[in-house]
């Protein structure tokens, strides 16, 4: 480690060089991620109303996916043992679920199209960067507006609204409606009844 002194502050080098040889997954990892790269083959190439074919597939690699789930077979799941979707749920079109951590989704919640889900970020403090894994939650009934990006150790309250491209890397509270970056609140969100 290499320190230089600049007035009052010391700035610490990064040793990129650890970084890169310390084991970040274990050998299980490594071998489901092996067999997952064969897997996404028939998910990706599966026509687009195999929803079921697709829940099937997200099944055998580990994830735990309710009733009348849908993802799309553009969407990219990292690492399918660590995504729990609960039933009504769905995942769009070019999603990203970049889950070194678990992402939990919620009975009804939806992620649009090309959001991003990001459960995996690095400790900056340290001049290794060791990984980190963070869970996020997307409560029931919550919504992921396309473009979006919700970061890690992240809860997305129950029927909240996080807007188109918002960037999200603090709790959003249940019925909250955030845009921009960063994302703020900007009104509650209030269902109307349906019938006569």
């Amino acid at each position: 480690m290499i320190y230089k002194c600049y007035g009052l502050i010391d700035y610490m080098s990064l040793d990129i060089s650890t970084n890169r040889s310390i084991q970040k997954y274990t050998f299980g990892e490594q071998l489901s991620r092996v067999l997952w790269g064969v897997g996404q083959f028939f998910f990706r190439w599966s026509p687009r109303p195999f929803f079921g074919w697709r829940r099937l597939i997200l099944r055998c690699f580990g994830a735990k996916i309710g009733r009348e789930v849908r993802v799309y077979g553009s969407t990219q799941i990292y690492f399918p043992w660590n995504l729990q979707a609960d039933d009504w749920s769905s995942i769009g079109e070019w999603a990203l679920i970049y889950n070194l951590g678990t992402v939990t989704i919620g009975r009804g919640a939806s992620i649009s199209h090309r959001a991003h889900v990001c459960a995996g970020t690095h400790d900056y403090t340290q001049a290794t960067l060791p990984l980190l894994k963070p869970p996020i939650v997307i409560e029931a009934e919550a919504w992921i507006c396309a473009d979006a990006f919700v970061g890690p150790n992240v809860r997305v309250g129950r029927g909240a609204i996080v807007g188109a491209a918002a960037v999200v890397t603090r709790n959003v509270p249940d019925w909250t409606i955030v845009v921009g970056n960063p994302a703020r609140e900007i009104k509650k969100r209030v269902l109307k009844s349906v019938g006569p």
